[in-house]
């Protein structure tokens, strides 16, 4: 099955983004994203170590150590970004001033719910401030690949894993699609590949 590379998902969830909005793009896949945003949108990428203006990744000569996102890449700014504490970078989060997330999931159920930080008995990196981000956030979208490493469907019925949000999640991007949870199932966006009918994605058993 043909399957979209991390660098289509990216683009796919940049046709979401509107000019003027302020992002916050997650750790991981995600943080591709603020490369392939469309040059006509003004779009301000926001990171919770704060930073409001991040532009993608540096040139070899304009790299500097110190010019890092949440994740700790070093990262380029564009003209007009600006920079504060964190503890003013959350009270923007929380107070519902990023327009749109960007996530990376372990999985995302049917009703919205989302699992991204913890899986039991695995050393994972924590949390980070994606709690604050599902709920203050005005629109989720997770990125994730549609599998596992042991080859499960991540979009379930009912996640297993210990929640980061309960019914938070706007749409999933991942390799085969784009997707809403919608009145407890799955509504297919777009698939991937034009030859793959949303019928038989559905009764594949690669989504609930």
């Amino acid at each position: 099955m043909k399957t979209w590379s991390k660098e289509e998902m990216a683009k796919e969830v940049a046709n979401f983004f509107q000019d003027g909005m302020a992002v916050n793009l997650g750790i991981g896949l995600p943080s591709l994203v603020a490369q392939y945003i469309p040059n006509h949108l003004n779009v301000f990428i926001h990171s919770e170590n704060g930073v409001l203006g991040v532009s993608g990744r540096p040139r070899k000569k304009t790299l500097s150590p110190t010019l890092i996102n949440a994740g700790k890449e070093t990262i380029r700014i564009k003209k007009g970004s600006s920079f504060f504490h964190s503890s003013l970078s959350f009270g923007m989060i929380r107070g519902s001033h990023v327009d749109c997330c960007v996530l990376g999931g372990m999985e995302v159920d049917a009703q919205g719910n989302l699992a991204n930080w913890m899986i039991p008995g695995k050393k994972l990196t924590g949390m980070g401030g994606a709690m604050d981000l599902v709920h203050g956030a005005k629109n989720i979208i997770v990125m994730m690949t549609h599998k596992n490493k042991e080859g499960q469907a991540k979009l379930v019925k009912q996640t297993s894993l210990p929640l980061t949000g309960k019914e938070v999640v706007n749409f999933i991007v991942t390799d085969l699609g784009v997707f809403k949870p919608k009145n407890g199932k799955f509504e297919i966006i777009k698939t991937c590949d034009p030859s793959i009918s949303k019928n038989d994605l559905l009764e594949s058993d690669l989504i609930y």
